[in-house]
């Protein structure tokens, strides 16, 4: 019962990628300041959806070290959805 209190702690709430604004990147992802967060949004905007947590990779900057610490938080919705209905 103390390791299932503890998982659900320390689970973290995911952020949908294609639709966060700036300010939500920046506080529900790890090492991800405000200025990041913005080239996500402008990316995103320039580029379409992001498909993938990987893709993240695609913005100037974002390496797969910050996408690893964070893959259990990114969430890309109506993909992230069909996954978690499958």
């Amino acid at each position: 019962l103390g390791l299932c209190s503890a998982l659900a702690a320390g689970a973290a709430e995911r952020v949908d990628i294609n639709a966060a604004n700036a300010a939500e990147l920046a506080t529900g992802l790890v090492g991800i300041g405000q200025s990041k967060a913005e080239a996500f949004v402008e990316y995103r905007a320039e580029n379409g959806p992001f498909k993938s947590a990987d893709d993240l990779g695609l913005v100037k900057g974002i390496g797969p070290a910050t996408i690893a610490k964070n893959r259990d938080r990114i969430g890309v919705g109506a993909a992230d959805d069909a996954q978690a209905s499958a």
